[in-house]
C-alpha cells in the first residue's frame, strides 16, 4: 500500500493534544501531535486522534481542522487520573475505542501511538486490526531515570517500553541521541528506528521588533529579559535557572519571565515561588501562568534570550520556536540543541548543568555583539517546517506498512508450506 489518502489512528490517551501547553502532561508532545495532524489532514489524509474524556467536559467528537478529528473515549470514571493510575484502565479505553470504531464503521491503515501508555493500546489495535503500528515515545523512562536523580520512573513503564520496541513495526525519534538510547537501554533494532526532527510553525512564530513586543506585554524596555517556557516539573531544571539568576553580574537589570505551570494554587508553582524568596530573587521573576500557543510569539520576541535549563529533553521544541522568532537560545546539553542546531551561532550550549555554567553562558551571549540578526537566526531553522516533518513521517508510515506487508507474506507462505 502506498502512503496516499491514509486513514490514520493517532493515540494520545493521557494528554489532550489541544490542551493548554505548559500545564501538567501537556507540553511539546501535544504541540507535535496537533501540528503533525494538521499537516497530514491538509494533504488529504484522515486523522482520528483518540484521547480520554476529562471529567465529561468535552464533546465526544470535535473537528480539529481539515480531515482531523479529536475523539474522546469515555470509561465512566474520568476523574483526574495520573499517568500511572491510568494503566489499569487501558483495557477499558480499548473497549471504548473499539465500540466507537465499530459503530462508526471505521478502518485504519496505520496506528501511530504517542507515549508508552498509548503504545499499550496501540499494541492491542495492532493485533486486533492487523495493521502496522508506529510508536513515538517522546520521552524514555530509562533516560529520565538517568537524568532525574532521586525521581524514578516505575519499572512498569520501563518493561512496557522494552516490549514495545520489539513488537511495533516502526519507532520514530526526534534525535540521534534518542535513537542511541533506544538501542543502548532497550535493545531496539537500529533498522526499526527512524530519526525525524520536530518542527515549528513558521507562520505563527515570526520575528517582531523587541520594543513593540514589550509594549504589547507591558514589559520594561530597558531590562534584560530571560525567558523560560515549559512545564513545572523537576526534570525541566527550573531550579537550576533560578539558582543561575544569583550568579548574574549586574543582576538588577535581569528579569526572568516564566511561562507555564498549572496556576498559582498548584504545589509546583508554590514551591518555585518559595525558591525565589529563599534566593532573594522574587522581585526579578515574573510568573505568567500557562499561555496559549498562538499567544506565545510576543513572549519570545520580547526576550533577549530563551533559556532551556532541562536535565533531559527528547528534543526541546521551545528552542525551535524561539529561533523562528529570531531570538537566541542558551541550553543545557539536552535534546537537539547540541546536535541538530550546533551550527547556529545563536545557540549556546553549556558544558554542564550547573547554575554557574548556565549563568556564565547567558552572560556571554548577552555581551556578544556579533550575534546574527533576527532574520539570520530565523533562516537557520527554515528547514524545520511541519510540512517537512509530515513528509518524513509519511515515509516512516510507508516503512511500517512495508514491514507489515512483509510479515503477512511470510506468514501466508509459512501457512501454505505447512
Amino acid at each position: 500500500m502506498k502512503a496516499e489518502n491514509l486513514n490514520i489512528a493517532m493515540l494520545s490517551i493521557h494528554s489532550d493534544p489541544f490542551g493548554q501547553p505548559g500545564t501538567l502532561d501537556t507540553g511539546g508532545m501535544s504541540v507535535y501531535i496537533s501540528e503533525l495532524a494538521r499537516e497530514l489532514g491538509g494533504r488529504g489524509h484522515r486523522v482520528d486522534i483518540y484521547t480520554r474524556l476529562h471529567n465529561g467536559d468535552h464533546q465526544p467528537v470535535i473537528q480539529r481542522g481539515e480531515n482531523v478529528r479529536l475523539i474522546h473515549l469515555d470509561i465512566t470514571d474520568n476523574g483526574n487520573l495520573s499517568k500511572l493510575t491510568l494503566y489499569p484502565y487501558l483495557s477499558k479505553f480499548f473497549q471504548s475505542l473499539e465500540t466507537y470504531r465499530r459503530r462508526a464503521n471505521l478502518a485504519y491503515d496505520v496506528i501511530h501511538s504517542h507515549y508508552w501508555l498509548s503504545g499499550r493500546l496501540g499494541t492491542w489495535a495492532q493485533n486486533d486490526w492487523k495493521r502496522p503500528h508506529v510508536v513515538t515515545f517522546h520521552t524514555l523512562g530509562e533516560s529520565k531515570n538517568r537524568a532525574a536523580g532521586n525521581t524514578r520512573e516505575p519499572e512498569l513503564r520501563i518493561a512496557n517500553e522494552k516490549k514495545l520496541v520489539q513488537t511495533c513495526h516502526r519507532i520514530v525519534v526526534p534525535t540521534k541521541r534518542e535513537s542511541d538510547s533506544l538501542v543502548r537501554f532497550y535493545g531496539a533494532p537500529e533498522e526499526k528506528i527512524g530519526v525525524v526532527p520536530c518542527g515549528v510553525n513558521l507562520e505563527l512564530f515570526r520575528p517582531e521588533k523587541k520594543r513593540l513586543a514589550r509594549q504589547r506585554l507591558e514589559f520594561d524596555p530597558d531590562e534584560i529579559i530571560l525567558l523560560y517556557v515549559g512545564r513545572f516539573e523537576a526534570l525541566k531544571g527550573l531550579d537550576i535557572l533560578l539558582a543561575a539568576m544569583t550568579y548574574l553580574k549586574s543582576s538588577d537589570r535581569f528579569r526572568l519571565v516564566i511561562v507555564g505551570g498549572d496556576g498559582e494554587d498548584h504545589p509546583a508553582h508554590q514551591s518555585l515561588k518559595q525558591k525565589t524568596r529563599a534566593l532573594r530573587i522574587s522581585e526579578k521573576c515574573v510568573f505568567t501562568g500557562p499561555i496559549e500557543q498562538k499567544k506565545l510569539p510576543p513572549y519570545y520576541n520580547s526576550a533577549d534570550v530563551l533559556v532551556i535549563p532541562s536535565r533531559y529533553e527528547s528534543f526541546g521544541l521551545v528552542g525551535l520556536e524561539a529561533l523562528a522568532c529570531g531570538r537566541p537560545v542558551v541550553s543545557t546539553p539536552v535534546g537537539a540543541m547540541d546536535h541538530l542546531l550546533r551550527d547556529v551561532r545563536a545557540v549556546r550550549v553549556v558544558g554542564n548543568s550547573s547554575p554557574e555554567s548556565l549563568a556564565g553562558e547567558i552572560q556571554s551571549l548577552i555581551a556578544d555583539r556579533s550575534l546574527p540578526s533576527s532574520a539570520e537566526i530565523r533562516a537557520s531553522v527554515k528547514g524545520y517546517s511541519w510540512s517537512r516533518v509530515a513528509g518524513a513521517i509519511l515515509r516512516e508510515y510507508q516503512e511500517a506498512m512495508d514491514q507489515h506487508a512483509s510479515e503477512k507474506n511470510i506468514l501466508t507462505h509459512a501457512q501454505a508450506s505447512g
